[in-house]
């Protein structure tokens, strides 16, 4: 998914968004597991939702908001026997509705996880080619160039692999094709896409707590560039076009669920063998580690656990508080972070602190958080994360565009270390990130080592500017 930026975004990751896909194996309603496979991918998206029922035609329901907000009683009694379902982040400060996904369209339903790179140029073929477009998302060129090929009388196959061939980027994908469930991942397989089989459901989705959600076993993953297609509740997997694995390392640094397990991978599991090695990589003399909450929880008490340091809560966050932005002033920028996270001066107060998060990419925030842990008494404050420097924008989803709003790609460690206010600072190193992942990563926004050629293409055009 796609848009414009129009504000910068503090220290959080956004990436967009969470899918899901089911289809009854014994012609029953799947409304109400698409609903709970939503709500358990809600961390993926928390601007908008929606989903597409098949039931003689397409059944829609999108709003925006949270899951829980904007489906009623009424809306979970639909009767389709497959669907898609879509939780969604945007990249700009508003959320139209025209943009909320699925996007459907010439009995053709997408949801969408991740960036098409080149999607202006497909978009403007499309629009020579007489397609009329209606919001800024780039599912909607995935619908068209499906449409397109499907019109022509090409196979579901076909179609896809016309598809791969023509965009650039990164996709793991629910749609549907009339009755048909079809789910497939671009050819680096960049994103996640689960599947689970019960005796009464297929389902497909971004995270396997979609499937934890409905009780349904996880069996697998789709691999890169494989294609899923669901018929009267029987699934077929097969290879369209496998340019090898390069999983996005931001699934399992900051974004999956930590009880979700993603390409074969535990999410907690990894966690842990981030902060692990974050400890060998950079020790810290400190008298009590706490970590910024709540992505890097699990790293913290592993990496306390390998130093022998205590590990307590310093931080405590108010869920009640929704994301922030870059602020005009510093003193909102400061109100901002007080709101959404207070220190335990108990924990804090005359300790040396070693102060762990998943990654930095702006610093903003981080300033905050260390001038808030040292408001709080404390002594030292050391930044530990379990990322690598982020010196590259992403072009497959996640909300790091520009090369101007990295700190990592104009300053030192050192120099940001001092631009937090921290005592010190330790990234984990690149080689200690895959380590911990044990998987082909795409390493785009920390090596400019894109898997796409149009990625590069594109992160070559913003250097030249």
């Amino acid at each position: 998914m796609i848009a414009s930026s129009c504000f910068l975004r503090d220290e959080e990751k956004i990436e967009h968004c969470g899918v899901v896909g089911a289809c009854s194996k014994k012609g029953k309603p799947v409304a109400q597991q698409i609903y709970r496979a939503m709500v358990a991918l809600q961390h993926r998206g928390q601007d908008a939702a929606g989903f597409v029922l098949w039931d003689n035609g397409f059944v829609e329901k999108k709003g925006i908001g949270f899951v829980t907000d904007i489906f009623k009683d009424a809306d979970l009694s639909a009767k389709g026997t497959v669907g898609i379902g879509h939780t969604r982040y945007p990249t700009t400060g508003l959320c139209l509705i025209s943009d909320v996904q699925p996007f459907n369209n010439i009995n053709i339903a997408v949801s969408h996880n991740g960036q098409v790179s080149n999607y202006k140029d497909a978009r403007k073929e499309l629009e020579k080619r007489g397609f009329k477009f209606v919001s800024t998302v780039d599912s909607e060129v995935v619908v068209y160039l499906l449409h397109e090929q499907l019109r022509e009388g090409k196979s579901v196959e076909d179609a896809v692999k016309h598809l791969m061939e023509s965009v650039d980027g990164a996709y793991s994908i629910t749609a549907l094709i009339g009755d048909t469930l079809v789910a497939f991942k671009d050819p680096n397989g960049i994103r996640p896409l689960v599947w689970g089989e019960s005796q009464d459901t297929v389902m497909l989705a971004s995270e396997t707590t979609a499937l934890d959600a409905n009780g349904i076993p996880h069996k697998g993953d789709l691999g890169p560039g494989e294609l899923a297609i669901v018929r009267n509740g029987k699934m077929e997997i097969k290879k369209i076009k496998d340019s090898g694995q390069r999983a996005c390392m931001f699934e399992y640094v900051y974004f999956s669920r930590p009880d979700s397990t993603i390409n074969g991978k535990n999410v907690m599991d990894v966690r842990k063998r981030l902060g692990a090695e974050l400890a060998r990589e950079h020790p810290v003399n400190a008298d009590v580690v706490i970590e910024v909450p709540d992505s890097a929880r699990t790293a913290a008490a592993a990496y306390a656990k390998e130093l022998g340091i205590p590990h307590d809560e310093g931080l405590i966050k108010n869920r009640y508080v929704g994301r922030t932005f870059i602020m005009p002033s510093q003193q909102k920028r400061t109100d901002a972070v007080r709101m959404k996270l207070n220190a335990v001066s108990n924990v804090v107060a005359g300790r040396r602190v070693a102060l762990i998060d998943d990654s930095l990419v702006r610093g903003t925030t981080m300033k905050e958080i260390v001038s808030l842990v040292r408001n709080a008494g404390a002594k030292e404050v050391h930044v530990r994360l379990t990322c690598p420097p982020i010196r590259a924008p992403c072009f497959y989803g996640i909300d790091m565009s520009t090369y101007k709003e990295l700190a990592a790609h104009t300053k030192t460690i050192p120099e940001i270390g001092k631009m937090v206010g921290a005592d010190s600072i330790g990234y984990i190193s690149l080689e200690g990130l895959k380590k911990a992942i044990g998987l082909q990563l795409c390493t785009g926004c920390l090596d400019e080592g894109y898997p796409t050629q149009y990625a590069k293409k594109l992160a070559d055009e913003q250097k030249d500017k």
